[in-house]
């Protein structure tokens, strides 16, 4: 099924023009920014693609895709024991929510939890076996624009796993993350790492080359320049064995 893309004339991080090429694949071209390091693909995906691939992430999965639950759970448990310490109380929300994996965690851990997806079939699976939690079917944009037409409150803390990477309008998707928190809460964000060193020389051997799906191939410098352009100041940043970013950021103001 053919798609058109969008030229990606610009860093869609910070705009720059000025770029190097960083690899060559068969259909895309990756560029480096020269001013904060990102490395993206061109063409862009465009909506028609993006709409394609995010519809129906699992093939009407609800069931058979959502293997090793126990696990999951646990790793989610884990990671809000320490999240917790930061924010032991609140407004829990997860971009990007899967099957409603953490936002259970979350829930366990006493807080109104909240998750969001773009896949309907994943928000069905999480809506069917943690009805504690909110689940909707949206955009982070759409979500929180509706949010702030209704008056409801901004969220204390923010998790977004695996998703930064998949956003061509990125600057968007950040400045949605920074509407929906309340001043001095906090975002906890993961990534790819593009240059970990224990990423493969050979691109296509790596995992999180994934390209059109992942679209943006963070270093720990570019996303922290992304994130200080919309108010977040990073609190810590935790050490990966694996080739991949892990940043709990705080907004400020």
């Amino acid at each position: 099924m053919a798609f058109g893309g969008i030229p990606a004339e610009r860093c869609p991080s910070c705009a720059e023009t000025e770029r190097a090429t960083y690899a060559l694949h068969a259909e895309w071209t990756l560029h480096e920014c020269a001013r904060c390091g990102l490395v993206y693909i061109d063409p862009l995906p465009d909506a028609s693609l993006l709409d394609y691939m995010y519809r129906d992430t699992y093939a009407g999965s609800t069931e058979s895709y959502f293997t090793k639950v126990e696990r999951k759970m646990r790793r989610g448990r884990a990671r809000m024991r320490a999240l917790v310490r930061a924010v032991p109380r609140g407004r829990f929300l997860d971009v990007g929510c899967n099957g409603g994996f953490m936002v259970e965690a979350a829930r366990e851990r006493g807080l109104e939890a909240w998750g969001i997806d773009v896949d309907t079939h994943s928000i069905a699976y999480a809506r069917k076996h943690y009805p504690g939690c909110g689940f909707e079917a949206a955009t982070v944009e759409s979500f929180i624009a509706s949010r702030e037409a209704e008056g409801a409150a901004k969220f204390d803390l923010l998790y977004c796993s695996e998703v930064i990477e998949h956003i061509p309008a990125v600057n968007d998707f950040v400045a949605a993350l920074a509407r929906a928190l309340a001043p001095g809460g906090y975002l906890y964000v993961t990534t790819p790492d593009i240059g970990h060193w224990r990423r493969p020389r050979d691109l296509t051997r790596w995992d999180g080359f994934s390209p059109p799906a992942h679209c943006l191939y963070f270093r720990p410098a570019a996303l922290r320049h992304l994130l200080a352009r919309h108010g977040f100041a990073i609190e810590r940043e935790h050490l990966a064995f694996k080739p991949g970013i892990k940043m709990l950021c705080r907004k400020s103001g």
